[in-house]
């Protein structure tokens, strides 16, 4: 019956097409590629048997979308670009729930690209939203929110006192990552760029302390904080601040580097953590974190949760419509953005 279902409303817009973002050859943002020829009726029939077809209103713009365009990270041209997203179920596979057609969801690492008005997602890569749910919000939260749930709650388990170092405190993870160990009871040192971002990392990130590493050294202001050091630094910059962020941690501290924003981090001698007072690093990735289903969806209930309770607060600084993709990924790299950039399907 399910089956038919899907059939029924891939023959219903059958001769339909969307628009998506292509990535045609590794590079820069001019190979984002717009375009009209997405073939719906194809899509909808590729839906496996416990895959949904979601109709896009907003997608996520992440530092990660623009790894896999440039090549850092693999996948083999062409394909449509984009982790995260929010809209409505128009078809379901056979083994899925038929009631959920009609349905708004929110969703992250689905099958065929987010930077698209339709996209092909896993139902264990997606949370059903209330039907008065805001769509931009939710499309904004899911990857960056289930990433900074990883890190906060195991890659390093904050604890009420705890001092903590974020960087790029005023981006979307930076945001959430310092939103959520306030909530936790730590003590938050932020860092940023410019006078704007310092203020959103202390009104928003609620940072006990942000320093503007423009302006000032980093490590050497965390230690008239703190002189002892930071028991973690939860690093998304990468190259530019991760030398920095070693001298920052106190003996035995956790340098979770997460994020490749100014580069790849340089390989790294096991002694140099020897010497910095016996160290700990990790370079964690949300799939390892979400592989079981149960973990899976207690993060995401988590994250859902505190949106709705107000204990995290989505921060969207600029949103872009899905034909100026490109413009997206400019204002991303510059990183002159602060919060969720987004883009409007």
């Amino acid at each position: 019956l399910k089956l038919q279902f899907l059939y029924f409303i891939g023959g219903a817009i059958a001769m339909s097409t969307y628009n998506k973002v292509v990535v045609t050859k590794h590079g820069g943002p001019d190979v984002l590629e717009f375009r009209t020829d997405g073939d719906k009726e194809a899509l909808i029939s590729s839906c496996g048997k416990d895959e949904v077809i979601v109709e896009n209103k907003f997608s996520g713009v992440n530092f990660i979308d623009t790894y896999f365009r440039s090549g850092l990270y693999p996948n083999t041209p062409p394909f449509t670009v984009g982790q995260e997203g929010a809209g409505t179920v128009i078809a379901v596979g056979p083994d899925v729930d038929s009631e959920l057609v009609g349905k708004h969801v929110a969703y992250w690492g689905n099958k065929s690209g987010s930077y698209a008005a339709c996209v092909k997602v896993g139902v264990n890569q997606m949370a059903q939203l209330d039907a008065d749910a805001d769509l931009k919000s939710a499309a904004a939260i899911m990857l960056q929110g289930l990433t900074s749930h990883y890190l906060v709650h195991d890659t390093y388990k904050v604890k009420k006192g705890d001092w903590v170092l974020v960087h790029a405190a005023a981006g979307g993870c930076g945001l959430l990552i310092s939103q959520m160990c306030k909530n936790l009871g730590a003590n938050v040192i932020g860092t940023c760029g410019t006078p704007e971002k310092v203020e959103l990392a202390k009104t928003v990130g609620r940072c006990d302390h942000v320093i503007n590493y423009s302006e000032k050294d980093f490590p050497e202001e965390v230690r008239k904080i703190v002189p002892e050091g930071v028991h973690v630094v939860y690093d998304g910059v990468g190259k530019s601040t991760f030398e920095g962020s070693l001298k920052s941690l106190r003996p035995r501290g956790m340098m979770a580097s997460f994020g490749n924003a100014s580069g790849a981090v340089d390989p790294v001698a096991p002694l140099a953590l020897t010497k910095a007072g016996s160290l700990f690093l990790t370079r964690p990735t949300l799939a390892n974190y979400v592989s079981d289903p149960a973990e899976r969806q207690a993060r995401v209930d988590d994250v859902m949760k505190w949106l709705k309770t107000g204990d995290i607060v989505s921060t969207v600084s600029m949103t872009f419509p899905l034909s100026k993709a490109r413009e997206a990924h400019e204002a991303l790299e510059s990183r002159g953005t602060t919060g969720k950039v987004v883009l409007e399907i």
